[in-house]
C-alpha cells in the first residue's frame, strides 16, 4: 500500500511562506514541478495501493494459455480490459503500472485504457526499464538497461497519458554486493529519475535487495542502509526533486535460506528503522505493489 502525504506539506514542498519556490533554491527546476508533487501525492494517497499489471506480452501469453486461449493482441486486450474496467477499483487502487502495449490500447467500447483508469481516480504508470543483464567484472551480478533513448520514450509516454514510471534494479547480498554493482544500481536509478521528472513522470525508485541467501536480518539491514545511502546521494547529485518521487523499498528480512527466521514484528521494526535512517522527510511516500 502507499502512504499519504499531508496536502499542506505537498503545497509547501513547492512554495514557501514568502512565495519563493524552494525547488528554485535547491535544485534545477522543471516545468513539471508542481504536477510531479501532485501526482506523487495522489499515488501515495492513504488506504490505496498500486496495481502492477505490466506483464510482458510473453508473460501475459502464459496466463492466456493456462485457460486455453491464444496469445493474440485482442486476447491480451480483453484480459487487461477486465482489470481496468473493474467496478470500484479506484476505491482501493491509486495507480496502475502498464505494459507499453496497454498504454496505447483501447477497450472494446473504443475508450482508451488510460481513460478508464483516470475516470476512477487511478493514475496510469508505465514500466520504462529494459530488463537486467550480467554486469561485467562483477560477482555474477546484474545491471539494468534502458537509459538509451529514455528521454524520448518518457516524453511519448507522457503524451499517451502516463504520469509515473517504474524502473527496477537489483542488489544481491550473496554476491557481495560488490561496490561496482551497488553504485551502478544507485546511479542508474538516479539518471532514470532525473530523466523521468524532466518528462513529467514521477519516478518510482526501486533498488530491490533480493531475498536470496542465508544472511541474517542484521546483514540485510546493513546492505539496505548502504544501498539507500548511495541511491539518495546520486539522486541529490542529479538534482532530482525528492518531493516528486516515490519509493519501493524491500522489506528488511533474513535471507530465504537463513536459519534465523524473524517475526513480522521484527521485520516491521527493522524496516521502519531503515526508512527513518535513510529516507529524507521530503519524500511523499513509499509503496508496495500488488501484482494482479
Amino acid at each position: 500500500m502507499a502512504f499519504a502525504l499531508n496536502k499542506s506539506l505537498a503545497k509547501a514542498a513547492v512554495t514557501n511562506k514568502a512565495g519563493v519556490s524552494r525547488r528554485a533554491l535547491l535544485v534545477k527546476a522543471t516545468k513539471y514541478d508542481e504536477e510531479l508533487v501532485q501526482t506523487a501525492t495522489a499515488v501515495a494517497s492513504k488506504g490505496r495501493g498500486i496495481l502492477a499489471m505490466d506483464e510482458s506480452n510473453a508473460t501475459c501469453g502464459k496466463r492466456l494459455e493456462s485457460i486455453g486461449l491464444e496469445n493474440t493482441e485482442d486476447n491480451r486486450r480483453a484480459y487487461r480490459e477486465l482489470l481496468v474496467t473493474t467496478p470500484g477499483l479506484g476505491q482501493y487502487i491509486s495507480g496502475a503500472i502498464l505494459f507499453e502495449e496497454t498504454l496505447y490500447q483501447n477497450t472494446s467500447d473504443g475508450k482508451k485504457m488510460v481513460d478508464h483508469l483516470t475516470a476512477q481516480g487511478i493514475v496510469p504508470g508505465i514500466k520504462v526499464d529494459k530488463g537486467l543483464v550480467p554486469l561485467a567484472n562483477s560477482n555474477g551480478e546484474s545491471w539494468c538497461m534502458g537509459l538509451d533513448g529514455l528521454d524520448k520514450r518518457c516524453a511519448e509516454y507522457y503524451k499517451a497519458g502516463a504520469r509515473f514510471a517504474k524502473w527496477r534494479s537489483v542488489v544481491s547480498i550473496p554476491a557481495g554486493p560488490s561496490l561496482i554493482a551497488l553504485r551502478d544500481c544507485a546511479y542508474g536509478l538516479a539518471r532514470y529519475a532525473a530523466i523521468a521528472q524532466n518528462a513529467g513522470l514521477v519516478p518510482i525508485v526501486e533498488p530491490e535487495v533480493l531475498l536470496d541467501g542465508d544472511q541474517d536480518i542484521d546483514r540485510c539491514l546493513e546492505v539496505q542502509e548502504a544501498v539507500w545511502a548511495e541511491t539518495f546521494k546520486y539522486l541529490a547529485d542529479n538534482k532530482v526533486l525528492f518531493e516528486g518521487i516515490l519509493l519501493k523499498p524491500a522489506m528488511v528480512t533474513p535471507g530465504a535460506d537463513s536459519a534465523n527466521k524473524a517475526s513480522p514484528e521484527t521485520v516491521a521494526k527493522y524496516t521502519l528503522n531503515l526508512l527513518r535512517r535513510r529516507v529524507p522527510p521530503a519524500v511523499p511516500g513509499e509503496c508496495q505493489m500488488q501484482r494482479n
